[in-house]
C-alpha cells in the first residue's frame, strides 16, 4: 500500500510540477499584464467546469455498483453530456466576461477556449473505476504525460507567438493529450449509454458536489476576479502567481491523500472503530499538509521564489507567507469532507467552503477601499478558520468521527500559523539564502515540527503501512 501511496503522490506531483513550470515559464516569457490575461483563461474554464462538477469520477469509486460496465457506460455518456452543456455556456459568456474584467480585446480568446471542455467530456471513466482496485498507474499517466506534452509544446509557441497566446494553444493541447491518454491506458472497450435512471441516480449523488462546485469557484477564483477587475491585469499577475505557487502542492498532495484514504474509508465504513481511527488520520493528513507547506514558505520562499521568477516580481515576498497560510487552512478542511465522502455525505465540503464565498463582498469592498491585496488574503484566511471548524463538526455529527483526538493537533497547526503569520509581519522574507534563514523562521519552524508530531493517528497510520510495504 505505501508503494501505491508513494506511487500515487509522486505521478500526481510530476503532472501539477510541469503545470506549474508551464506557468513560470511563461510567466518569464510575457509581460505581467500577458500573464495576467492568461491566468483569466483558468478562471474562465473554472466558470463552467465548476459549476457542471457533479463528481462522476468519485461517484464510479465509492458506488457500490461502481464496477458495472452498465454504469461506466452511462457516466461516460453523462460526461459527454457535461462537456458540450459546458462549451456552450463558456461560448456565451465569454465577451461579457471580457468586459467585466476590461480586456474586450481578447473575448476572442475565451469563444475559442469553450471547445476544451468537450474536448475534456470524451474522456475514458477506465482510469477512475480502476482506482477501485487501488490500480492509480492508469490515472497517474493520464495526470502526468499531458502537462509535459504541454510544456515540451513551448517552445515552439515562443517563437510562433510572444504574448498569452502561449498559454491559450498549450491548455488545448494538454487537454486533446489527456482525453487520448484515457483510451490507450483503459482496460474496457469505450462505449456510452444514456441511462436517464442512472443520470438520475448520479445527480442525486453529486448535487452536494455541483453546489460545492459553485463554491469552490469563488474560493480558487473569486479573489483573483475582484483584484483583476479593480486592481488590473500586472496585479492580477502578482496575485495569480502567489495562489499558483501556494496552491499546487496542496491540491496535490490533498488529491493523493482522498485518493488513498477514501477506498480504505469506504470499505471500512460498517467498521466503526476501524472507521474512526482512518477518519482520524485522513484529517490529520490535510492538516500536516497544510503545515509542511507553511515550513516551506518561511525557511525557503524567498530566496525561491527569486530564482524561479526574478525581479519582476518582487512584489510577491509581501504576500507570500500569509497566502500560504491561507492555503493551510484551506487544505485542512479536505480530511473532514474525505471522512464524510466515504459515508456519501457529499455536502460536507459544500458547507465548509460557503463561509468562504460569503466574504468576497468584504474583500471586494475591501479592495476598493484600499486598493491593498493582503487585506483580501487577511479576510479570506479568517472565512477559512470558520470554514474548518463547521467542516470538522459537520463530519463529527454525520459519520461519528471522534472530535477528542483532533484537538491537539489542530490547536498546534493553529499556533504555527499564527507565528509564521507574525514572524512574517516584522521580519519579511528575503531574496538572499543567508538572511532569510534567520533565527527568528527558526522558531516558527520549531512549532510547525510539534505540530506535526502531535498528529499520533497519521504517524501510526503511516509507521503500520512502512511496516507492511
Amino acid at each position: 500500500m505505501l508503494r501505491k501511496a508513494f506511487l500515487l503522490v509522486s505521478g500526481n506531483a510530476f503532472g501539477s510540477a510541469l503545470l506549474l513550470v508551464r506557468n513560470l515559464i511563461i510567466a518569464r516569457l510575457v509581460s505581467p499584464e500577458d500573464y495576467g490575461i492568461a491566468s483569466t483563461f483558468a478562471v474562465a474554464m473554472s466558470i463552467v467546469e465548476m459549476l457542471s462538477y457533479l463528481g462522476l469520477n468519485q461517484m464510479i469509486v465509492v458506488d457500490r455498483d461502481g464496477d458495472d460496465p452498465h454504469v461506466q457506460k452511462a457516466m461516460q455518456g453523462f460526461q459527454v453530456l457535461r462537456g458540450v452543456t459546458s462549451s456552450l455556456v463558456l461560448f456565451a459568456i465569454a465577451i461579457p466576461y471580457a468586459r467585466f474584467l476590461g480586456v474586450e480585446h481578447v473575448a476572442w480568446a475565451y469563444q475559442v477556449i469553450a471547445f476544451i471542455p468537450l474536448v475534456n467530456g470524451l474522456q475514458h471513466f477506465d482510469m477512475h473505476r480502476l482506482k477501485r482496485h487501488l490500480n492509480f498507474r492508469p490515472w497517474i499517466v493520464t495526470q502526468a504525460i499531458p502537462p509535459l506534452v504541454s510544456v515540451l509544446a513551448l517552445w515552439p509557441l515562443a517563437l510562433l507567438y510572444g504574448d498569452y497566446r502561449i498559454m491559450l494553444v498549450s491548455l488545448f493541447i494538454q487537454s486533446g493529450a489527456m482525453v487520448l491518454l484515457s483510451h490507450l491506458m483503459a482496460e474496457r472497450r469505450y462505449a456510452l449509454n444514456f441511462d436517464f435512471a442512472l443520470i438520475r441516480r448520479a445527480t442525486v449523488f453529486g448535487w452536494p458536489l455541483l453546489l460545492n462546485g459553485v463554491l469552490l469557484f469563488g474560493v480558487f477564483n473569486g479573489e483573483r476576479l475582484i483584484v483583476g477587475r479593480e486592481l488590473g491585469m500586472s496585479q492580477l499577475a502578482v496575485f495569480s502567481m502567489a495562489i499558483t505557487l501556494t496552491l499546487t502542492p496542496t491540491l496535490v498532495l490533498a488529491g493523493a491523500t482522498q485518493s488513498l484514504f477514501l477506498p480504505q474509508l469506504t470499505t471500512s465504513r460498517d467498521r466503526e472503530e476501524s472507521f474512526r481511527w482512518y477518519g482520524t488520520a485522513a484529517v490529520e493528513a490535510g492538516l500536516a499538509i497544510g503545515i509542511v507547506l507553511v515550513l516551506g514558505i518561511v525557511l525557503l520562499g524567498g530566496p525561491v521564489i527569486h530564482l524561479l521568477l526574478g525581479p519582476k516580481y518582487v512584489s510577491i515576498l509581501d504576500i507570500l507567507v500569509p497566502m500560504s497560510v491561507m492555503q493551510a487552512v484551506r487544505v485542512a478542511k479536505t480530511g473532514g469532507s474525505t471522512v464524510a465522502l466515504a459515508k456519501e455525505r457529499s455536502g460536507n465540503a459544500a458547507a465548509g467552503n460557503l463561509i468562504r464565498v460569503l466574504s468576497l463582498p468584504v474583500s471586494w469592498y475591501a479592495v476598493i477601499r484600499s486598493g491593498d491585496v493582503l487585506t483580501v488574503i487577511h479576510i479570506a484566511l479568517a472565512a477559512e478558520v470558520v470554514g474548518y471548524l463547521v467542516s470538522i463538526r459537520l463530519a463529527a455529527k454525520r459519520t461519528g468521527l471522534p472530535l477528542s483526538p483532533l484537538v491537539l493537533p489542530s490547536a498546534l497547526s493553529a499556533f504555527a500559523c499564527a507565528a509564521a503569520l507574525m514572524e512574517a509581519h516584522y521580519y519579511p522574507p528575503q531574496t538572499g539564502l543567508v538572511a532569510q534563514l534567520g533565527w527568528t523562521r527558526w522558531f516558527v519552524a520549531f512549532f510547525c515540527l510539534a505540530a506535526l508530531f502531535s498528529m499520533s493517528a497519521l504517524r501510526g497510520y503511516l509507521w503500520r503501512r512502512l511496516r507492511l510495504g
